[in-house]
């Protein structure tokens, strides 16, 4: 999907087709994906797959291009679970610190990050599993600003209608690999953690963020998705809401909840 301001969207390609469709895991669907342009003209796509309650037979895959829209080179399964030793290895995330590649992932069963290769298709040979985060998250996103990285992650049932318990949720930290902690100084490694976005009377299920991205007037804008309560069909609804920072540095929206009117992002 293309888009010129985050508002209006249109399909512009398949990423795999029939013939390329990844097949690592056997029937296994395809979600989370993560696209970064990594060195000059290459993007590489990291994606998760699974049968659904396949905790230790999933995994996550990646996939190359010269141009956002592809083709794309399915490279097939950076590692699964079984392999790297973390149960449900879904929801990836890509980060560059310091001249240095790294992925982090997980759901529900701890959250961890590892070094990658310097072409960034497979985990550095000797590189150090470390665990960020305890088992209450999934979704991934980590975002610096100033001093501080930013530990975005999902809490709560993501798929079940109107009744998800769905949120998303932060703890900060002065070092790529934590200990992430929320206001009170409690550490994401024991399950603790500031609510960023949660339900209201529009809108339930609140989670898996995007990347924060920036306007041309510099405010800040993050997608996830919600159930919108007016939909009887229940089908979920990607949602866009800015981004503000209290004086002590920690991110806010709205007043905790969705926004049901905004102004658009200016590009």
């Amino acid at each position: 999907m293309c888009s010129p301001d985050l508002v209006n969207w249109k399909k512009s390609g398949t990423v795999f087709t029939d013939g390329s469709r990844p097949s690592f895991v056997e029937g296994g669907g395809i979600w989370a994906p993560d696209v970064n342009k990594i060195g000059p003209g290459q993007y590489v796509l990291n994606y998760s797959m699974s049968v659904w309650g396949g905790t230790n037979t999933c995994g996550i895959g990646v996939a190359v291009a010269d141009n956002p829209l592809g083709p794309w080179d399915d490279k097939g399964k950076m590692f699964i679970s079984s392999e790297i030793g973390v149960t449900n290895s879904i929801d990836p995330f890509y980060i560059e610190d310091n001249g240095k590649k790294y992925l982090f992932w997980g759901s529900f069963h701890g959250i961890y990050g590892v070094e990658l290769s310097d072409d960034a298709l497979s985990v550095k040979e000797g590189a150090e599993l470390i665990k960020v985060a305890g088992k209450a998250y999934e979704g991934t996103y980590i975002h610096k600003k100033g001093d501080y990285y930013y530990l975005f992650a999902s809490i709560g049932g993501c798929c079940a209608g109107f009744n998800s318990t769905y949120k998303t949720v932060v703890g900060r930290s002065t070092s790529l690999f934590g200990p992430y902690v929320n206001k009170k100084g409690e550490k994401m490694l024991d399950n603790k953690h500031e609510i960023l976005i949660s339900g209201n009377k529009d809108y339930i299920g609140t989670g898996h963020n995007s990347e924060i991205i920036t306007d041309k007037e510099g405010t800040d804008w993050i997608m996830y998705h919600a159930y919108y309560r007016a939909h009887s069909d229940q089908a979920r609804t990607l949602m866009l809401d800015k981004v503000t920072w209290d004086e002590d540095g920690w991110p806010k929206v709205n007043d905790g909840t969705p926004a049901s009117f905004s102004a658009k992002p200016v590009f």
